[in-house]
């Protein structure tokens, strides 16, 4: 496990944003919305990496600080924790829609899951980043 600030692909990804012009405030986000959000350049394709096997990852992330991470998806259909999403505006002038920031794991478990036909919630909570403006 890595601290995201010194993961270098997170701070080519993230360390230009102006933290000072982002308004962070949790959302109500629709699962169609997460199905083709993308994540940060330097995790390109990770996302779908685990949807592959969305169950694996459920197990996985069911132990410890985790624990009932496989109860809340099999309950409710949605994560124990909410990942932390940008507005891509804030990337880049011509951006558009939002960007998994951390979080990529769950993102991946719900596209994996929506596509197996498991129960998946219609909508989900996230923090999201948005121009302080």
């Amino acid at each position: 496990m890595y601290d995201h600030a010194d993961y270098d692909g997170f701070l080519r990804d993230y360390g230009d944003v102006d933290l000072s012009a982002v308004a962070w405030d949790v959302e109500i986000i629709a699962v169609e919305d997460f199905l083709e959000m993308p994540t940060g350049p330097s995790d390109k394709g990770c996302i779908e990496e685990y949807a592959e096997v969305p169950d694996r990852w459920v197990k996985a992330r069911n132990a410890g600080v985790h624990i009932g991470v496989e109860q809340c998806w099999q309950a409710h259909g949605t994560w124990k924790r909410w990942p932390i999403l940008i507005d891509r505006a804030l990337l880049t002038p011509a951006g558009s829609g939002l960007q998994v920031i951390e979080g990529r794991t769950r993102v991946g478990v719900l596209r994996g899951l929506h596509r197996q036909g498991v129960f998946v919630a219609g909508r989900h909570l996230a923090w999201v980043g948005r121009s302080a403006a």
